[in-house]
Parts: C-alpha cells; sequence; structure tokens
C-alpha cells in the first residue's frame, strides 16, 4: 500500500511537471472513457521511472477516474446542493465509505445521519473538521475543508471553494456534550480540579522554577488555555499509550487548539508543543490517513524548531539542566521517521532515505538489552525507570542506579518541602483566623499577597468585602440590625477613641467582634468604610448586593448542586487517571512500533 502511494505521488507530480490534464481531452473522451494518447503516457512514465507498464496504466488510469469523479461531483453540487463527503472509518476493511448530503444541516443532524446509515452509536460518532472537533450546533455551507468521521470525515478536497463553514451561536445541552467536554466544563468550574490541573502543569510542563517565573506574568487567559491544552494532551497521550489512536485523536486536536492561544514566548521554553505535533501526526500515520493530514510536513517542521529552540541546537541547554539529553534521543527518533516517511508518500526518494536511515542508526543506539532492564529490576527499580536510566547513562547499569537513586531523593526532598509549605500555610491560615477573620478570607488574601502573613492581614482590611465572608459552617444568620451590641463592647471601643457612633456600627456589622470591629476602624481612621456601612434597612451594600442576586430560580436551583459536585469529583478523578506517575512518561517509548516501521520503510527505499 505505502509502495503504491508513493509511484502514485511520482506519477502526479510528472504529470504536474508536463502540465497534463487526465480528465479532459485527448486523454479522456465524451464518454468519458481513456482515449488513445493514454498508450503514449503510459510508456513515457513507464520507462522514465522504471515501472511495469502493466502497473503504470493501472495506477495512470486510477489518478484520471478520481480527477473524473472529482469534476462529477462539483457539477452536481452546483446543480442540486448535494456533496459527496467520504467517509473514512477506522476499524473497517473498507474504510472509504460515500456519503452524499446536503450541508445546510448542523452538525448534529449529519451525525444522526451518519449513525443511521451505518449502524452506529450517535455518541461514538466525533467529526473533526479542518483538524478540529466538530461543534454539534455548527451548521455547514459554502467552503468545509476537511471532515472526519470517528476521527476521519473527509471531504473531496476539489469542493473547497463551494463549500464554507459557518458557526450558529448554538448552546449545547450536558446531556449531549462529549466526555471531555463534560470533563473539562467541570474542571474549570471545580476549584479543586483547576488545582489538579496546576499541579499537572507546574510540575510536568515546565518544572516547579520555570513554572513561578511564567506564571507571575500568565493572564489567568492563557492559563486556563494551557490548562485545558494539558488536560487534553494527558488524556490524548494515555489513549495513545493503549494504542486507541482514533479516540486519542479528537483530545491531541483540541490541546492543539489550546495551545495555539498561549503566547509564543511561553511556548519557546517547553518542549510540550513539539511533542503534542509529533503526536498528532503519528496518530494520524498510524490510523493510515497521513494524506487526510494536509500539513503535515508544517507540523513536523514546527516541532523540529521547538526542540531546537527548548534543548539548544546541540542539547546544550538539556545537557546544562539534565545532565545528558539521551532520554531525549525518542522525539528525534520519532521525528526523523516521520519526516522520512512525509517524503516517501510525497515521492521524494532520496529525502525520506536520508530521514529513515537517520531514525534507524538512532535506533540502534537507543535500543536497550533486556538484561540490563532485569538486573536494574532486581534492585528494586521499575522497568520504566531503567529504560530511562539507561538511554540517559549510554547503557551504563551502574550509572543508570546511581542516576535513578538519585532522581528518587530529589523528588522525595520536592515531596517534603512541599509538605512543609502546606503546614506553614495552614499555620498562617489559623494565624489569621485567631485574629478574627474567616478562613475563606484568609485564604484568598495568603494567596493574593503569596504566603506573606503581614501582607495577608494588610490585604484583607484593605478588601473589607472580606471581612464579611463566613465560614461555611457558620450557622450564625442573625441580622446586622437585630444583632444586640452590648454597652460594655460600645465603651471599650469609645476608650480606644473611636466615637460612639462608629463603635456601635463597627460591632454590628461584626456581630460583636471587637478585635475585628477595632482593627478596621483604625485601618480607616475612626471611619467604616462605604462598603461595610449600614444602611437604613441595616444591613451593609455588600450584604444587599449579594442578595439582590438571589431569585427563586438561583434558589430552586441550588438542590442541584450535589449533582454538580459529583459531576466535579468524577472529573477529578478522571483526570488524575491518566497523570503519569513519572514525569518523564512521555520520553518511555519501548520504540517496538519504530523499529517495525523502520524495518518496513527501509525495505521499500531498497
Amino acid at each position: 500500500m505505502a509502495q503504491k502511494k508513493y509511484l502514485i505521488a511520482k506519477l502526479t507530480s510528472c504529470l504536474r511537471e508536463d502540465k497534463i490534464q487526465l480528465w479532459k481531452p485527448p486523454y479522456t473522451d465524451e464518454k468519458k472513457e481513456a482515449g488513445k494518447e493514454m498508450k503514449e503516457l503510459v510508456q513515457k512514465y513507464s520507462s522514465k521511472l522504471n515501472i511495469n507498464e502493466n502497473d503504470t496504466e493501472n495506477m495512470l488510469e486510477e489518478i484520471r477516474c478520481k480527477a473524473i469523479e472529482r469534476g462529477t461531483g462539483n457539477e452536481n453540487f452546483k446543480v442540486t446542493g448535494i456533496a459527496r463527503l467520504d467517509i473514512y472509518l477506522p476499524r473497517r476493511k473498507s474504510r472509504k465509505i460515500p456519503l452524499e448530503t446536503n450541508l445546510f444541516i448542523t452538525g448534529k443532524e449529519l451525525r444522526s445521519q451518519i449513525a443511521q446509515e451505518h449502524a452506529l452509536k450517535e455518541n461514538a460518532i466525533k467529526i473533526i473538521i479542518n483538524k478540529k472537533q466538530l461543534d454539534l450546533g455548527m451548521y455547514f455551507y459554502h467552503r468545509c475543508c476537511l471532515l472526519r468521521l470517528l476521527d476521519f470525515l473527509k471531504i473531496n478536497k476539489n469542493l473547497y471553494k463551494y463549500l464554507e463553514l459557518h458557526p450558529v451561536t448554538k448552546k449545547i445541552p450536558q446531556e449531549e456534550m462529549s466526555r471531555p467536554q463534560r470533563m473539562l466544563t467541570a474542571s474549570l468550574a471545580s476549584s479543586e480540579a483547576y488545582c489538579v490541573f496546576c499541579i499537572i502543569w507546574s510540575f510536568w510542563m515546565i518544572g516547579i522554577t520555570t513554572v513561578r517565573s511564567h506564571s507571575a506574568c500568565c493572564s489567568d487567559e492563557v492559563l486556563k488555555a494551557l490548562v485545558l491544552a494539558m488536560g487534553y494532551h494527558e488524556k490524548g497521550r494515555a489513549l495513545m499509550k493503549k494504542r486507541e489512536y482514533e479516540i486519542a485523536l479528537p483530545y491531541l486536536l483540541d490541546a492543539d487548539k489550546h495551545f495555539c492561544e498561549c503566547s509564543t514566548e511561553l511556548l519557546n521554553t517547553v518542549d510540550n508543543y513539539a511533542v503534542l505535533q509529533l503526536d498528532i501526526v503519528w496518530c494520524y500515520f498510524r490510523l493510515e490517513q497521513l494524506d487526510c493530514l494536509d500539513d503535515a510536513e508544517k507540523k513536523l517542521s514546527t516541532a523540529h524548531r521547538c526542540f531546537q529552540r527548548c534543548y539548544g541546537e546541540n542539547h546544550e541547554r538539556l545537557i546544562d539542566i539534565k545532565g545528558s539529553y539521551g532520554r531525549e534521543k525518542v522525539l528525534f527518533l520519532r521525528l526523523y521517521l516521520l519526516q522520512g516517511i512525509g517524503h516517501y508518500h510525497s515521492g521524494r526518494e532520496k529525502e525520506a532515505a536520508e530521514y529513515i536511515q537517520k531514525a534507524s542508526r538512532l535506533y540502534e543506539e537507543l535500543s536497550i538489552d533486556p538484561d540490563k532492564v532485569y538486573r536494574l529490576s532486581l534492585l528494586g527499580f521499575s522497568e520504566q525507570e531503567a529504560r530511562l536510566a539507561l538511554r540517559a547513562c549510554h547503557g551504563n547499569v551502574e550509572h543508570a542506579a546511581n542516576l535513578i537513586t538519585n532522581r528518587r531523593e530529589e523528588k522525595a526532598q520536592i515531596r517534603r518541602e512541599e509538605r512543609a509549605k502546606r503546614r506553614q500555610r495552614r499555620e498562617d491560615i489559623n494565624t489569621l483566623k485567631s485574629m478574627g477573620y474567616s478562613e475563606r478570607a484568609a485564604q484568598v488574601a495568603l494567596h493574593n499577597t503569596q504566603g506573606n502573613l503581614d501582607q495577608a492581614f494588610k490585604f484583607i482590611l484593605d478588601n473589607p468585602e472580606l471581612l464579611l465572608e463566613d465560614d461555611d459552617d457558620d450557622d450564625d444568620s442573625v441580622a446586622m440590625d437585630q444583632f444586640q451590641v452590648s454597652q460594655e463592647s460600645i465603651d471599650q471601643l469609645m476608650y480606644m477613641g473611636f466615637s460612639r457612633e462608629s463603635a456601635e456600627q463597627a460591632l454590628k456589622v461584626f456581630k460583636g467582634n471587637i478585635h475585628l470591629a477595632s482593627q478596621t476602624l483604625a485601618h480607616y481612621g475612626g471611619v467604616l468604610p462605604a462598603s461595610l456601612q449600614l444602611s437604613p434597612g441595616g444591613s451593609s451594600p455588600s450584604e444587599e448586593s449579594a442578595s439582590s442576586k438571589d431569585s427563586p430560580t438561583e434558589s430552586a436551583g441550588s438542590s442541584s448542586s450535589p449533582t454538580d459536585e459529583d459531576m466535579e469529583t468524577d472529573a477529578v478523578n478522571e483526570i488524575l487517571e491518566d497523570i503519569p506517575e513519572h514525569e518523564e512518561d512521555y520520553l518511555d517509548l519501548t520504540l517496538e512500533e519504530e523499529e517495525q516501521i523502520i524495518h518496513e520503510y527501509l525495505s521499500y527505499i531498497q
């Protein structure tokens, strides 16, 4: 199959060079049959490319028939508005199946039509258009670049000028959302899940030190885009490990979309975006649909440039940080292999041979002796640790054992430091709570002041709305105007120099908490800020604005919150399932697939 694609690519290239259009006379007659001049072309290209005449004739006829079919489809679309889609179904013997449909339908309607015609479950269908998953509420018409069902619905490229996508604003009900949509919607709604994503980003993507320097200058939008990108990529990689490429691809394409929302400067500091480009092209290749990816060469070039910027031209940055670059060589092996395959399918045999041979040399260098892995496993190390360490240490077992041991100690030290930070944060929260502030106010203040206790204290006073936030377990619902202030408390504040009116009002706002009342009055020069002053109705403006937002509908909807919480919990659990234990899991390739593919394509070239 690969050899045939290569020869067809060579023939197509020759036809373009000679400006020959097989669908027009004299190569096609009025009855759309092959003309006599086709025999001359067969002899010409058979001799030029050193191909058997019979094979050359068959391939030229295939190219001619496809061109006529495209032209017929274009004419039919002009007249009837009915387009023909070539559907590619993974895991089926006959993958390419034609589908005639009106394009003035939504993605949901198209999905239903496909499900009915091919006896598929609607929820199992994912439509990818122009390398992005199609919104079910989106309409098709006028120019649609590429469709793929279950990861591959393809529109004939010659229909580009007649088709167009037109998005329609339409909110999809939650029950119609795909699983990843529900997962990530819940993730961003849940502070706990958001923190989980931040942990992934911090430890896996950039590294603790680099993350801190970049997170300070990242906007919330960029951080959320990174969170989504990392979540989708992790899910896609987990499915790739199981070789479920047709399910992994939509996740990877969504990750690519969200990575593109981040700044170029940030992407240039990490290799994640480059790894993602490799993963996308690898999925298309393993699904035997590289021809559906019109920018595979561009993605691989992007990956190569990104690796060079991240690692250095000669991997000097990697050597400075990690001491070696043996583990990252597997990425270059896959890069060279995919570049070679791309050149081969484009008919460029010299470039294909160069890149595939480079991949072959790297494979010989990175192949791991199973006996060495076994020897390291006897020392209590996992196979993954053994493979990564042996590649980093060029196969030296003793050095690999020392590397794993040192790395384990570094991780243990990081965990100890993080536990100490969490303990210190809990102590700081308790300190602020002992001063009368709520736990929520303490958390917000410490977060905004990077854990500085003195600045957190000032932050709370500068943001008086935090002073009215009660803890979730506080059952005291007495209204401010109904709170009875003791004369003794008023006298204490007056003794400190505050007026009776300010003292009484502050005590009502803080429900008798002298400590909070005195600190706030002192901070604001003896008068409560406007946001805390009681209105004639006896409540503060902050409370009034909050209560005005409440409605019977919202109150009634609060009964569904347990369901939302359950959804968020499920989302967090699903995310956690896909987080690899080892931070270099993406570098741990067994190279079994790569070995087979290298031998296969080397045999074609030879």
